[in-house]
């Protein structure tokens, strides 16, 4: 059973208890108690009681031709938790196969984001490009077994020769090549003796095949590039479906999990490693994708938004790539939990971005400190408490969570309240500040509203008010009740911070994209910046990554790219309520 309640208090206690061990390994221990196990581990059974293989060995391959995004922390943390739960190995291997796209800052940013995400690849950390030699080698035996030939076919041509769904296509004119001639063209191939698209190398397979793939698919590809890698090295380059299965033959990768668009590729998997005879060769098995409602996770959208500054790069909080995330706020251990409440299965289906939030806020509410900002802030003045005076008021970190301890908060005559919080007319159950009402101002002592000033504006800067002296810790000796607290920051000792809030970058209600014309539909209040806010004193040496609590408003993180020389920026996370609710 998954803990969901919104408390920690109470009976709840156990439940935190838990949570403090780590939300993700009780999972895993629940699952383990049941019994459970998804498809993939089923087979993975069968695999291993049946000797096809004596131990388990995965890989998480991308291409480093962008920033992941949520939907490879599932591919991640499914590929490292099967090796962990069957003590194998796991791979980080880049399938650079591909120059024209791929770039050394994509490949540190995924280094970066799987290690963050928890996957320990120890010392494979791999690219394909460390095995052209072996490809090409591997290309040349297939030339003389008579299975690839070089093609002098355009672009066009070999759609035209493909054939349909619903036809088969035609032979390759040069499909008749001797072994011979073949074997030179492609050493020619390779020497650079060739423009780009002026021939390839294909597999010869069956053009008449009801899977398209299988119709003798290109194998190699001229594109004189330099590498990120190589260098200029190589002219030639192994297309992606040859590629990948000798990558995890050569590695030793028992299972190859992938997504379910590779499922249709399957058979010209298993054709690469079964004419190349590997021995015992991996296995490829596909899953599910994770789709995540109303988010941008199309490399070539993120691409458009980034170059035309709509956000402020690859890792804008307002992006679901693991980067923007991590930027956010967001922990390894709540995408864990959440990819762990997705489950694997063979059916496509959508998550909503409300569980995703639901995971951030399990994990911040019983583990970090409940600090006091004022967003939109106006001035308290007390106007009976003495001047000068300054007093420690001690308040609790975290009420569900008595380990974090407590801290001080200087109080004096002068505080900031959030706007939001003062109404000079206020409707009927408005229980904060107005005149002549009486509020708690938290941990602190009760407060009744005398007056107000306004600007030339009209817009109230000012609110007075007096307190009770006998009311310190905000409780009344004569019993007295109130019905509203508010927080507050002593305006002496505040901190200036700018608070960020964002928003879906898509209109929700509009969908991701335009089906007119495929454009993105942009929400307009994707991003609000208050840059006059305070908060308390001793966040003033917050750190990047760092994150809080703020009374009221939201979990906050500090922006480790704009918060510099003591000029903090604080991003929202996540709001602290969601009407959200974890299905059974």
């Amino acid at each position: 059973m998954l803990f969901v309640e919104d408390g920690c208090g109470g009976a709840d206690k156990e439940a935190c208890r838990r949570y403090r061990k780590g939300m993700v390994d009780w999972a895993m221990d629940e699952a383990k108690e049941t019994g459970s196990r998804n498809f993939i581990e089923i087979e993975i059974d069968k695999d291993l009681s049946e000797g096809v293989y004596d131990t388990v060995h995965t890989r998480f391959p991308p291409e480093p031709n962008g920033f992941l995004h949520i939907g490879h922390a599932k591919s991640i943390l499914l590929n490292y938790g099967l090796a962990q739960k069957y003590n194998g190995k796991f791979n980080l291997r880049f399938d650079d196969t591909n120059p024209t796209k791929e770039k050394t800052e994509f490949v540190e940013s995924i280094k970066q984001d799987v290690a963050w995400l928890g996957a320990d690849w120890e010392d494979r950390l791999l690219f394909a490009s460390d095995y052209f030699e072996q490809m090409y080698e591997a290309a040349v035996r297939l030339i003389r077994k008579g299975k690839a030939y070089v093609s002098d076919l355009t672009a066009d041509e070999m759609r035209e020769y493909r054939g349909t769904l619903t036809e088969p296509g035609k032979d390759d004119p040069n499909r008749g090549r001797s072994v011979e001639e073949n074997l030179a063209l492609f050493e020619k191939m390779k020497a650079g003796g060739f423009a780009d698209g002026e021939k390839t190398l294909r597999a010869k397979i069956d053009m008449a095949s009801p899977n398209i793939n299988m119709r003798d698919p290109i194998i190699y590809r001229v594109a004189h590039m330099t590498h990120h890698n190589t260098g200029d090295c190589w002219c030639i380059y192994p297309m992606y479906d040859f590629a990948h299965p000798i990558e995890d033959a050569i590695e030793g990768i028992t299972h190859s999990i992938c997504t379910l668009e590779f499922e249709d590729h399957r058979p010209l998997y298993d054709w690469v490693v079964r004419e190349l005879e590997y021995s015992k060769p991996p296995r490829q098995i596909e899953f599910a994708k994770m789709y995540l409602t109303n988010v941008v996770t199309g490399k070539r959208y993120i691409k458009k938004l980034v170059e035309e500054g709509i956000v402020d790069g690859w890792d804008d909080p307002r992006l679901v790539s693991i980067a923007a995330l991590r930027r956010r706020g967001f922990t390894p251990e709540s995408i864990r939990r959440f990819v762990e409440l997705c489950g694997v299965s063979k059916s496509q289906s959508s998550v909503d971005y409300a569980m995703l939030e639901y995971c951030i806020r399990e994990d911040l509410k019983c583990s970090r400190p409940r600090m006091m900002a004022a967003l939109d802030p106006i001035r308290l003045v007390i106007d009976n408490y003495p001047e000068g005076q300054t007093e420690e008021i001690e308040i609790p970190n975290n009420l569900e969570n008595e380990a974090l301890g407590t801290r001080t908060v200087p109080f004096a005559r002068e505080v900031y309240i959030d706007r939001d919080d003062f109404m000079e007319e206020p409707p009927k159950k408005y229980f904060r500040l107005f005149p002549g009402n009486e509020v708690r101002l938290m941990n602190a002592y009760f407060v009744k509203c005398t007056g107000f000033e306004k600007d030339a504006d009209g817009n109230v800067t000012v609110v007075h008010a007096e307190y009770d002296p006998a009311s310190k810790g905000g409780n009344s000796p004569d019993g007295r009740k109130v019905k509203g607290t508010i927080h507050w920051v002593p305006c002496h000792e505040a901190v200036p911070v700018t608070i960020r809030l964002y928003e879906n970058i898509v209109d929700e209600e509009k969908g991701v994209y335009n089906e007119e014309d495929g454009s993105l539909n942009l929400n307009p209040n994707s991003l609000t910046v208050l840059p006059h806010a305070y908060v308390e004193p001793a966040l003033k040496d917050a750190k990047a990554y760092e994150s809080f609590q703020f009374v009221r408003q939201g979990y906050f993180c500090v922006d480790y790219k704009d918060s510099k020389d003591g000029a903090l920026v604080f991003n929202r996370i996540v709001s602290l309520k969601s009407s959200f609710v974890l299905p059974k």
